[in-house]
């Protein structure tokens, strides 16, 4: 009879143990960006407020998201730098163009983190309020930058319910880094519905979520 009940609770023991590793592997995320090195740019900073609503600056949200999306990313294993992790610019008092400066300092530190890509994040305005929709834009200095923006683009519209489009740009950051990296509009700060949900880290969370998996598709299109 003891014998019966020692095998009994050996049983359950073994499937409590299974139990709790399945439940552990449940939890913990897939490191599918193991070895990846990406450097995150929150956009403006410092004296450069970027676009406004109110006493409600970009610069802020823009540093907000970053922070979430570094820790989404790192969660999937990927070694992540930011640009910067306070309300400052890069520009030195030398400069005679300090925002020509500042993104000229922010090009060299992607490069010094000897980046895989680079993700900068920004938040959108338009003058009519209706307008609203992440999306993301990217130069074809690199290749590479086209597939990026089109998995992230491609998570957008999934999760987001966007219905905007990848879009070419020729501004200065993006034209003069060879890293494979893009610009993402998180929002449009004067849309009413987004200026509130871009500030909310549930929102933020979903946001960065769909930019990881965009980073991870990204990753397996151009590894095939």
């Amino acid at each position: 009879m003891v014998r019966k009940y020692k095998v009994l609770f050996l049983i359950m023991f073994i499937v409590l143990l299974m139990s709790l590793q399945f439940v552990d592997a449940r939890v913990k995320p897939k490191k599918t960006l193991i070895g990846k090195v990406i450097t995150i740019d929150a956009g403006h900073g410092g004296r450069d407020s970027g676009t406004t609503y109110g006493n409600l600056y970009e610069k802020d949200l823009n540093l907000e998201i970053s922070k979430v999306l570094k820790k989404v990313l790192e969660e999937k294993g990927a070694t992540v730098y930011m640009i910067r992790n306070d309300d400052s610019d890069l520009s030195s008092r030398w400069d005679s163009a300090k925002k020509r400066g500042d993104l000229y300092r922010r090009i060299l530190k992607i490069q010094e983190n000897k980046s895989d890509l680079y993700l900068s994040i920004h938040i959108n305005y338009h003058y009519h309020s209706s307008v609203s929709g992440a999306e993301v834009l990217y130069h074809p200095i690199n290749p590479n930058n086209l597939v990026l923006a089109e998995s992230i683009m491609e998570e957008f519209k999934n999760d987001l319910n966007t219905d905007r489009e990848v879009i070419k740009t020729n501004l200065y950051l993006y034209s003069n880094t060879r890293v494979a990296g893009v610009l993402i509009e998180c929002g449009f700060i004067s849309n009413p519905n987004e200026r509130y949900l871009l500030q909310r880290e549930s929102y933020q969370e979903k946001l960065a979520n769909s930019i990881t998996k965009g980073v991870e598709n990204y990753f397996k299109k151009i590894e095939q």
